[in-house]
């Protein structure tokens, strides 16, 4: 499977990304097999950084990957926005020291309007099973979340090319 990774530099070894932020399936290497998401979220990266280096123009760049799937990772599949799935963004999200226990993670992401709703039951203003619904209306993308250094042997870089900023 081809997947894809839009950053503002080139990654030829992927690594665990670590923040002190958390993240939808905590901390790992996030990747989606959607090229035009990964593409906007190049440009984002791209723009925000450009704006810290005062002028400086950062390049968006994709970063390609052929995905070879191993038995001896242990993986957790999300098709839809679940409760299951909502409880394991909440967690991950609410708790940079929460640990899953997958290897790799795969499912939906919480662009700005999912991570609202999420927001709203992490602070106790909406119940989970209201968010789970309110939720089936939204276009949500795909994203794959590599989150051991064992799941990264899975990946093998193919290339990367930079994106037109617009």
């Amino acid at each position: 499977m081809i997947l894809y990774h839009g950053t503002t530099l080139e990654i030829v070894t992927p690594q665990i990304i670590k923040s002190e932020l958390g993240r939808d399936f905590g901390f790992a290497f996030y990747t989606t097999n959607i090229k035009e998401q990964a593409e906007r979220w190049a440009i984002r990266k791209a723009k925000i950084l450009s704006k810290k280096k005062e002028g400086i123009l950062v390049p968006a760049i994709v970063n390609i990957y052929e995905w070879t799937p191993s038995e001896k990772t242990l993986k957790k599949e999300f098709s839809v926005a679940s409760l299951e799935w909502l409880e394991l963004v909440v967690n991950c999200r609410g708790n940079i020291d929460f640990k899953h226990g997958y290897d790799i993670v795969s499912g939906k992401i919480a662009n700005d309007n999912v991570g609202e709703t999420v927001s709203y039951v992490m602070q106790g203003i909406m119940r989970k099973e209201d968010a789970v619904e309110r939720l089936k209306f939204e276009k949500i993308n795909n994203q794959i979340a590599f989150c051991s250094e064992k799941s990264l042997n899975e990946l093998k870089f193919i290339k990367s090319y930079k994106v037109e900023m617009k």
